[in-house]
């Protein structure tokens, strides 16, 4: 039942009615007034009680009398405190017989405490709920329902369309996701601004080598590169012949980069008293990856494999940081940027420029005090 469907009285037996009401009464004395009535910390008490005949006997109430005690909780329920509903959520999204029209109600509400859990994981939303729910509702609910065991190509459809990059990403990690023709050319056309959806994507078990081979088309040589280091050995293969044939060339990928030879060079360059900026930016203008993540290094104290791996990620902010606490000039950090991009790939205008005013304010105490992170975090254990 969707969030704009009106509740519909079960038809239970009188025998079944009695007996639960009897059970019901017992616990909680004055229920109908209680109902009826705006004491609010009675109707979260009288609503826990009568929750827990449900979870008492869960395993063995017929549909019937669940049917009855979402009658009697859909009245209580709703009225009750923010934290009596968030921990009613939390119970119900476990059991695949929980009360439907009550966990259908409470997965349509606003507060993400409430929703959240039964969107993630809770067995008795169907399909048309939601729907309903993913069509209407922000990005937080979108997120929790990305998290769900299993998601139909027509809900990751309306999930993809409307969902923002974190929605996007996890769906994409969702082993139990489907998704529809349509569904997986947004997925690509999204992941061709977004180095690690692309990734994600290129991971997936059922990519097939056409939809590959459309993922890297828009992807850059450095995410190409990174994605071929983290797929199993199967699909490396696939990477490569989907790059030959759109490069035109045989396409050459190892799965570690090697910086043992330029470790040495810059070891010599720094011996000679050569360890400039002037030859950092010309490595980077040569696009000579290993010799500018090792002149990086030497020059910053980072370890090699650390400035690796965030450099080679979706974002320049890394080469800006290290930038900044090294003392380097704009030229230079421009060169860099351009280098982790590759050869074949233009940056917009607007980018270069951004990245260029995120420099310029960017303090240097700031800068180094992620460095400094940066280096205990990822120091050798």
């Amino acid at each position: 039942m969707g969030c704009g469907s009106l509740y519909v009285r079960s038809d239970g037996s009188g025998a079944f009615r009695a007996g639960l009401m009897t059970a019901a009464t017992s616990r909680v004395p004055g229920l109908d007034d209680i109902v009826r009535g705006t004491d609010q910390k009675r109707r979260n008490e009288a609503a826990r009680r009568i929750a827990e005949l449900f979870f008492q006997d869960a395993a063995t109430l017929r549909p019937r009398q669940v049917e009855l005690l979402d009658e009697m909780l859909i009245d209580l329920v709703p009225k009750t405190a923010l934290v009596t509903r968030a921990e009613l959520a939390e119970r119900l999204s476990l059991f695949d017989n929980a009360p439907r029209v009550l966990v259908g109600r409470l997965a349509c509400e606003n507060e993400l405490l409430v929703a959240g859990p039964l969107l993630r994981r809770s067995p008795v939303l169907d399909e048309q709920v939601l729907l309903e729910i993913a069509e209407a509702k922000g990005q937080g609910h979108l997120l929790a329902m990305s998290e769900r065991p299993a998601l139909s190509p027509d809900l990751t459809d309306v999930m993809l369309r409307r969902g923002d990059r974190d929605v996007v990403r996890r769906t994409a990690a969702n082993n139990g996701a489907l998704f529809s023709e349509s569904g997986y050319s947004e997925l690509i056309k999204r992941a061709s601004q977004d180095g690690v959806l692309t990734i994600t994507v290129g991971r997936r078990h059922d990519l097939s080598d056409e939809k590959l081979k459309q993922l890297l088309a828009g992807s850059l040589d450095v995410v190409r590169r990174r994605l071929f280091d983290v797929v199993k050995p199967e699909r490396q293969g696939a990477i490569k012949q989907a790059v030959a044939e759109l490069t035109g060339l045989p396409q050459r990928f190892e799965s570690k980069r090697d910086f043992v030879p330029a470790q040495r060079t810059i070891l010599a360059l720094h011996e000679a008293g050569n360890l400039t900026e002037a030859a950092l930016i010309n490595f980077a203008k040569a696009y000579r990856y290993e010799e500018s993540i090792a002149a990086l290094s030497a020059l910053s104290g980072v370890r090699i494999s650390t400035l690796d791996n965030l450099i080679s990620g979706d974002r320049s902010d890394p080469i800006l940081i290290v930038g900044k606490t090294i003392g380097l000039e704009w030229a230079t950090v421009r060169a860099l940027i351009l280098l982790r991009l590759g050869p074949n790939r233009t940056p917009a205008s607007i980018d270069i420029e951004n990245a260029r005013a995120n420099f310029s304010r960017l303090m240097p105490s700031t800068a180094e005090r992620v460095v400094n992170f940066w280096k205990a975090r990822f120091a050798p254990q």
